[in-house]
């Protein structure tokens, strides 16, 4: 009883109002007067709770002001918690790094003889050489040139699994060293890597807002002074025809009852959480319309090389005459072709000495032609030079999914090379987690189609929506549409991944031109990221769109309750903040990602490379 009369008495409901409206009151004045947005929710109930001090109701602009404050407390914690994951993405990069000052030996640059010097990270410069020990993280993009180590970049990809790193190797900015020391050299600025890039990307997409926050401010901007008008009209009219007093209160609740507070939370918070949420696993969502638009889809079309197999083919198999691979290795040597790539290493291995080409010539799309001991040579595709006796065998390999180059010496064929390109381990499962999501797959390549639909069917894509020879403008015209998304890590996709309704760069090794044309980047090769960012999006859009039928309810059934004098002010302040608490608390929820992740893949292993002479 003693408790309950110091809660009743006066001086506690002044200190309770006095205590809430000290949190809204002077900024929503301020606004008023010299802000951009002069009409604020914070006016509304700045009006309110005055007008009820005015009418004597001052435990009802207590609880007002008190219910308001605190909703509106909860409301910045919650935003800070939905962009703490950014928070933790800029701690990542270290405030110093040891400079290597003296490299010109090879012998100084181990970390632990190494001349060296602490300066900012942000005055590191591509180039610059620096040593990091084990349990530090390293501060940019580099190439290690000492030492070898194991990394954790899970804080940048999203996997957990350590990663061995050698002499040549890449390392990403804010992934931690293990193990030993090591000697990078920085191939991109202190202030500008992959870490940043990342940090960048998601804050601009936390700003941007896609279709259902647009929905929500088209509501709730004129809300504001509809209400204030409607407001005023009930008080005026009421006045008129009934008990001014009974009537300016009813006004005053209705203003309450109407103000969109839970309206203006109900997605930002959902999307800021969830945007950073998919960050700390390794996915990079550029806007929130984006990441709407990725909870949307219900098809993906897929870039076969690089995305479903693993962009690193071997050659497994050289038939015919003894020279087709020491021939094909020697036109190949200076092309970029993933092709003429795994031709050359073929043939470094083996450690053949390659003859002297003169007068090369490539042939965009078909292959590669040259002069060799006087004789010209042809290394082409079966679609541009007949394999004659070899057409069964070229058969068989496109059939096993390999792609396969025809060798010509003069002119006779000589002999074919098939290469494989293995598909990614976790590349069936991803599909078939896809599919019972109701998303369809679909797979386009520039690869001929018998190695299309070996590949394609392999992982259980339909055989008419696997579209082979494709130009990389090709591509394009089979993402149109609502709800398709593109996925692929190359210049020849970045048209498509333009068009479609959201584009995907998939893995480190993306090309800056299928990044900029992308909607979402993973920062890592493991298709099972995707299924976990579909889920995630998909999840986010549900919590959103909870968030605005709440909203929207509370908006609707409030305010007549309120006009026909049904509920007070009390409990309307009740209802609304409850209202508003409960948003924010289901849209911290996208802050977790929920998902499948598939258990740890086995190391990728290539198939054996066999040689068979084959003479007639």
């Amino acid at each position: 009883m003693l408790v309950a009369g110091h809660l009743a008495h006066p001086l506690f409901f002044f200190a309770a109002l006095a205590l809430g409206a000290s949190q809204f009151v002077p900024g929503s004045l301020t606004r008023l007067v010299t802000g951009p947005k002069r009409l604020t929710i914070g006016l509304l109930m700045t009006i309110s709770a005055a007008g009820a001090v005015a009418l004597g109701e001052i435990s009802s602009a207590a609880a007002l002001a008190f219910l308001f404050s605190l909703a509106e407390a909860l409301e910045h914690t919650a935003m800070r918690r939905a962009r703490a994951s950014l928070t933790a993405l800029v701690s990542l990069i270290p405030d110093t790094v040891r400079l290597v000052v003296d490299k010109g030996r090879r012998s100084i640059l181990s970390p632990a003889s190494a001349s060296t010097r602490q300066i900012p990270v942000a005055d590191l410069a591509a180039g610059d050489v620096f040593a990091v020990f084990p349990g530090e993280r390293i501060p940019t993009d580099g190439i290690v040139v000492w030492g070898n180590c194991a990394i954790d970049a899970s804080a940048v990809t999203g996997e957990s699994i350590p990663v061995a790193v050698d002499e040549g190797d890449s390392v990403p900015a804010g992934a931690i060293v293990q193990s030993s020391p090591v000697t990078v050299k920085a191939t991109a600025p202190g202030s500008d890597n992959t870490l940043t890039t990342i940090v960048s990307l998601v804050t601009a997409a936390q700003r941007d807002k896609g279709e259902r926050a647009r929905m929500a401010d088209t509501v709730a901007a004129p809300l504001i002074p509809t209400v204030l008008a409607v407001s005023a009209a009930v008080a005026a009219i009421g006045s008129l025809l009934g008990d001014p007093h009974v009537w300016i209160n009813r006004a005053l609740v209705v203003l309450v009852a109407a103000s969109p507070c839970a309206l203006a939370i109900a997605v930002p918070v959902t999307v800021i959480a969830a945007i950073g949420a998919a960050s700390k696993i390794g996915v990079v969502v550029t806007s929130g319309a984006a990441f709407e638009r990725l909870g949307a889809i219900n098809r993906i079309a897929f870039d076969k090389t690089g995305t479903l197999t693993t962009g690193t083919p071997k050659v497994v198999a050289v038939e015919g005459d003894g020279r087709t691979l020491e021939l094909a290795a020697a036109l190949e040597r200076t092309s970029t072709h993933p092709l003429a790539v795994a031709i050359t290493q073929a043939a470094e291995d083996q450690g053949l000495s390659l003859p002297t080409v003169s007068h090369l010539d490539e042939h965009p799309g078909k292959g590669v032609s040259g002069v060799v001991e006087r004789q010209s040579v042809t290394v082409a595709n079966p679609r541009a030079l007949n394999p004659g006796r070899f057409a069964d065998r070229v058969t068989h390999h496109e059939n096993q999914g390999r792609s396969v180059a025809v060798v010509a010496w003069g002119a006779k064929i000589i002999g074919i090379i098939a290469v494989a390109d293995p598909v990614r381990d976790d590349a069936a499962e991803s599909i078939t987690h896809m599919m019972s999501m109701g998303i369809e797959p679909v797979m386009l390549t520039g690869d001929n189609q018998a190695t299309a639909t070996a590949v394609g069917t392999r992982l259980g894509i339909d055989a008419a929506n696997i579209h082979a020879q494709l130009a990389p403008g090709d591509k394009a015209d089979y993402v149109g549409g609502d709800h398709t998304a593109m996925i692929g890590d190359g210049i020849n996709d970045a048209p498509a991944l333009a068009r479609a309704d959201v584009g995907i760069a998939m893995g480190p090794k993306a090309t800056d031109a299928a990044v900029e044309s992308a909607d979402v980047a993973l920062r890592s090769d493991n298709l099972a990221t995707l299924v976990t960012a579909v889920r995630h999006a998909r999840r986010g859009r549900r919590i959103i769109t909870a968030n605005i039928i709440l909203a929207l309810a509370v908006i609707c059934v409030l305010p007549p309750l309120a006009l026909f004098g049904v509920l007070g002010l009390g409990w309307v302040v009740l209802i609304h903040e409850t209202a508003e608490v409960i948003i924010i608390a289901n849209g911290l929820r996208a802050a977790r990602v929920t998902g499948w992740t598939p258990p740890a893949a086995p190391p990728i292993r290539g198939e054996k490379l066999t040689h068979h002479s084959n003479s007639e």
